[in-house]
């Protein structure tokens, strides 16, 4: 049996080979005060005044969307030190699987810095309920059901950064019907830094495939059996019980079509092609019928999804005045 510590020493020589692929060089990335009104000018507040007007015409639930995604984003020094606690991953912190990860946050990084000044120019959210949520998520933490094992890593990530770029994309479409380009227009750059993310990742879990498949479909298995949490499934605000924020952050984002139960479904189909899950070889008993499971799977979630109402009781955030 091949280990996953010798998997992952094999990959690494093929991450090295495509790191530029994968990741853009810090000149060549965009940096969020390149889509926010420059302080050094003296157009300056005529630019937030602008921007605070368009800000008025986003809908109460797609406001409540963005910060909430905006907080997701914010909570990047749990993703990092997730990744540092992977088994066979970061022993090295010169190989490239270190420099994939430093390289991976540094662009995740801008995603809330930019969202994050936003909002504050905006005028429409109360910032010290929405740090105190971040400063939660973070202090919170996650279990996001992976332990310490790479290969179900590899799968929560492809299936999380997909979701994500869906969520960024779609607000970005409700926010120019809502009269805001500027903000479909950050969004976008920041959903196509999350695709890309999702392809390189999916990339990892086909390369295992290829080498140690019985074990990689396990691992695919296992964590579909769990379902797919989001990152920040334990979100709340003051004085809110653990997770309760986060079910009305999602019931939200399912109101608007943001990201709904069938997209969930959608996105693992999507996994299950990208990966030729039919078609993979030299699998043992075990996974076999794990291969059995993920096929089967889509049509049991469609069905479940089909009867599942859209929520309809809406919240009053404490981020919201």
């Amino acid at each position: 049996m091949t280990s996953r510590g010798e998997v992952l020493e094999h990959l690494e020589v093929f991450l090295r080979e495509n790191m530029g692929s994968f990741l853009k060089k810090v000149e060549d990335s965009w940096q969020p005060s390149d889509f926010l009104p420059d302080p050094r000018l003296d157009s300056f507040f005529d630019e937030v005044k602008q921007l605070r007007e368009r800000a008025k015409e986003l809908s109460y639930d797609l406001l409540a969307v963005l910060i909430g995604d905006t907080i997701t984003e914010e909570a990047l020094p749990n993703y990092e030190a997730w990744f540092h606690q992977l088994d066979n991953l970061n022993r090295d912190p010169n190989n490239g699987w270190a420099q994939w990860i430093r390289g991976w946050t540094a662009e995740e990084n801008r995603h809330g810095d930019l969202l994050n000044r936003y909002l504050y120019l905006s005028g429409r959210v109360n910032m010290r309920e929405f740090e105190m949520s971040t400063q939660y998520l973070i202090a919170d933490g996650f279990d996001l059901g992976t332990a310490h094992d790479p290969y179900r890593a590899f799968v929560y990530t492809s299936y999380q950064e997909a979701a994500t770029n869906l969520s960024h994309r779609r607000v970005g479409q409700l926010a120019r019907k809502a009269g805001d380009a500027a903000l479909s227009k950050l969004c976008g750059m920041i959903a196509g830094d999350e695709v890309r993310h999702a392809r390189v990742y999916q990339t990892f879990v086909e390369k295992i495939f290829e080498v140690d498949p019985s074990e990689m479909m396990l691992a695919f298995e296992d964590m579909m059996r769990k379902k797919i949490v989001m990152p920040a499934h334990y979100m709340r605000e003051l004085g809110v019980e653990i997770g309760k924020t986060f079910g009305h952050f999602t019931d939200a984002a399912q109101r608007l079509g943001v990201y709904t139960s069938q997209d969930y479904t959608d996105i693992l189909e999507g996994l299950i092609n990208t990966w030729k899950i039919d078609q993979i070889s030299n699998l043992n008993a075990p996974a076999e019928k794990a291969r059995d499971y993920i096929m089967a799977l889509p049509g049991r979630l469609r069905r479940v999804a089909d009867r599942m109402p859209v929520p309809k009781l809406e919240y009053k955030f404490k981020w919201i005045e």
